[in-house]
């Protein structure tokens, strides 16, 4: 009985002690596989164009960069997106205020219009604006004879084109940060009898900055590629209403492979710078915020 009693007992299992960490296996295997499928998607077909681009030395790539043609359809390019994203962050952020500020009938419905740019075809705009404002229509017609505007196969059918299509960017970039904003310090400056401009501006405005910009420059870098739409408005005139986009196709189609990727070359570089800052912004505001 002594000697029974006088046993060690064994604890209970593994109670109370730290559990032995398993291996990262499972850890290891998502990153590979992400990593993998990033690889293979995205960075392989730039290294790629990168390589047939520069075939020639840089010297060759400035060379079909800076040819007329291809020069100034990147002019048009940047100059057309440029004055789209100066209309669209000023609307674009006028209209995601009124979504969040206001109430009205079909508020939810025109508010679930605002991304069908993001869904439907490209194309399919193209070919509302040319049923809509062509010379042959009704009101492309008037425009011509009574203003003396041209829209459709003109840059500013190219311009109306990118406003249609880039238009949720801005919206959705600044309506979360207003519906998050707290209404607190309007109301005291209101009581205090500071004007509405002046609640807007100093109050209301200063956590709007870094969204309204997130949300223009992807418009921007948005619009630099665009082809769907733009092939249809903009009539591939050349040194007139061919953008870049549709350059690279004309040159592909003429086996010009070297321009073509030079002048991708080019839009990829500027649309990754852009979108570099656009996430350091986004990175600069949840750090204040």
């Amino acid at each position: 009985m002594t000697a029974l009693t006088n046993q060690p007992q064994k604890p209970e299992a593994t109670a109370g002690l730290p559990m032995r960490p398993s291996l990262p296996w499972g850890t290891w295997g998502v990153r590979t596989v992400a990593l993998t499928y990033l690889t293979v998607l995205l960075i392989i077909p730039i290294l790629v164009i990168l390589q047939d681009g520069l075939r020639e030395g840089l010297g060759g790539l400035w060379h079909q960069v800076t040819l007329p043609i291809a020069w100034h359809a990147l002019k048009l390019t940047l100059w057309t997106s440029a004055l789209m994203t100066l209309v669209n962050t000023i609307m674009g952020g006028l209209t995601a205020y009124v979504l969040v500020r206001y109430s009205f009938p079909w508020k939810m419905l025109l508010n679930s219009l605002v991304d069908l740019p993001l869904a439907i075809p490209t194309l399919v705009t193209g070919l509302m604006m040319v049923v809509l404002l062509g010379p042959q229509e009704a009101v492309g017609s008037w425009l011509k004879e009574n203003l003396g505007l041209s829209i459709i196969f003109a840059p500013p059918g190219i311009i109306l084109a990118l406003l249609f299509i880039t238009f949720p960017f801005v919206v959705r970039a600044v309506q979360p940060v207003l519906l998050n904003l707290e209404r607190a310090q309007e109301d005291a400056a209101a009581t205090l009898g500071a004007g509405g401009w002046t609640i807007f501006r100093r109050i209301t405005l200063p956590p709007l900055v870094l969204p309204l910009a997130s949300g223009a420059l992807l418009s921007f870098a948005r619009a630099i590629g665009e082809f769907g739409a733009i092939v249809i408005v903009a009539g591939n005139i050349p040194l007139y209403s061919q953008t870049a986009a549709v350059y690279v196709l004309g040159e592909v189609e003429s086996e010009n492979r070297l321009g073509a990727s030079a002048v991708s070359i080019v839009m990829i570089a500027i649309a990754l710078s852009l979108v570099l800052f656009v996430d350091w912004l986004q990175s600069r505001s949840r750090r204040s915020g």
